[in-house]
């Protein structure tokens, strides 16, 4: 089989090419780094933002609709299953490789089709959520590690002796949440410049290479946790899923095998202490060398080489059995619906769920409306009622006050001694 290894068009999937995220920037980087490699990519997602824009602007064509492609790609780069079967099913006859980039998120789950020829994890936990996927051979599983454009990130100066400043680089980070705890126990170690970065706290950084050297701790998981040991910065692994620590000498390796995730946040919670005790580990000379290290191993140049082999492998590789065979499209395309089914039909329960009960709110608002209402005429009309009770009240008092009644009681008094009542025979 000729297998082309110039000029390639490459469809590259994702759930999203809306805000920065994760895996989203590992599509746009790669994309251009594809590009400028003479290769023609393609990014395609149903929902487009901020990453489609810079993606366009790098000339890299973004399209929302699979029938915008009036030419088969040569490979398709999955990610996400949603999308990345959606590309499957209208290019059934073209190899592909999936990437899996999370543990948990149900939009990584890994699919089986069989024109998946290559299944790649981005860590060894990831590898894990692959080969305990059945269906999935584990020969047809690769390993590759998340990289850094390390032209782009380049080495700030050293670092102080004593930390003077903090940045907390996370989508999910404001002072309503973690960063709140981390602010406070920085600023109790004598940090007194600490700043937020991310979606959470409307700081989304477009170019955080010219960010992130301008401080000395970063606080960050994954992609980030990645690009702030590049830079030089003491890194603090540190998210919603709870505290990592520091990044040294002593645990680097092992941590980047597990690419600065949520397994690495599983000590327990961020807390004022767990923080502090982070901090008071700051050492200059030893991140320093977790730098050094991370330089020399997250390259991307040599992720994309390592990529298009991987491509090429995808390519080369004889078509499986069911790939010819429509029947077999047709019912792996079945048992992918199959399996989506009982998460949609949870999701259309809650919809429905959440529609009940917007309905309960609604008919008990109208009811308790109609109780004000009623309770407002009520008091409406005993306050009425009052009023015609003070006016009789005073009538009478004037009555008693009067003359004639006083000679109408005079004249009971004399009546009552004249005639008094008889006693009953």
């Amino acid at each position: 089989m000729n297998v082309k290894t110039a000029g390639l068009r490459i469809l590259l999937t994702n759930n999203t090419l809306g805000p920065r995220a994760g895996s989203e920037l590992y599509v746009r980087d790669l994309a251009v780094a594809l590009m400028r490699r003479g290769h023609f990519p393609v990014a395609y997602s149903t929902v487009l933002g901020e990453v489609a824009a810079e993606l366009r602007a790098a000339t890299v064509p973004v399209i929302d609709d699979l029938h915008s492609l009036n030419v088969p790609p040569d490979v398709i780069h999955g990610q996400h299953h949603l999308d990345a079967m959606t590309a499957m099913l209208q290019f059934p006859q073209v190899p592909a490789i999936y990437v899996c980039h999370g543990w948990l998120p149900w939009e990584e789950r890994p699919p089986c089709f069989p024109s998946i020829r290559r299944y790649v994890a981005v860590d060894d936990l990831c590898r894990e959520r692959l080969l305990t996927t059945p269906g999935i051979d584990a020969a047809r599983v690769e390993l590759l590690y998340n990289f850094v454009d390390l032209d782009r990130f380049r080495l700030r100066g050293p670092l102080p002796a004593v930390p003077g400043s903090a940045l907390i680089f996370s989508n999910s980070a404001n002072d309503g949440s973690f960063a709140a705890t981390i602010r406070e126990a920085c600023q109790a170690f004598g940090i007194q410049r600490i700043s937020v970065a991310g979606l959470a706290s409307s700081n989304s950084l477009a170019q955080p290479e010219k960010v992130l050297g301008g401080y000395d701790i970063v606080f960050a998981k994954a992609r980030c946790a990645l690009e702030s040991m590049a830079v030089g910065c003491a890194t603090v692994i540190a998210d919603v899923a709870g505290l990592g620590g520091m990044v040294d000498t002593g645990n680097m390796q092992r941590l980047r095998r597990l690419n600065f995730g949520v397994r690495t946040m599983q000590a327990g919670p961020i807390t004022s202490d767990g923080v502090l005790a982070a901090l008071r580990s700051y050492n200059p000379s030893d991140a320093r060398q977790v730098t050094e290290w991370i330089r020399s191993d997250v390259d991307m140049s040599a992720a994309v080489d390592r990529l298009l082999a991987i491509y090429a492998s995808a390519m080369e590789a004889p078509p499986t059995a069911g790939e010819s065979d429509t029947h077999s499209l047709l019912a792996d395309a079945s048992a992918y619906l199959k399996g989506l089914a009982p998460v949609i039909k949870q999701r259309g329960d809650s919809e429905m769920h959440a529609q009940q009960a917007d309905e309960a709110l609604r008919i008990a608002e109208s009811r308790s409306l109609e109780a004000a209402r009623a309770l407002a005429v009520a008091a409406t009309g005993l306050a009425d009622t009052r009023a015609q009770l003070a006016r009789a009240n005073g009538e009478l008092q004037t009555i008693h006050r009067s003359r004639a009644w006083r000679a109408i009681t005079r004249y009971r008094s004399l009546r009552a001694g004249l005639f008094p009542p008889r006693a009953p025979k």
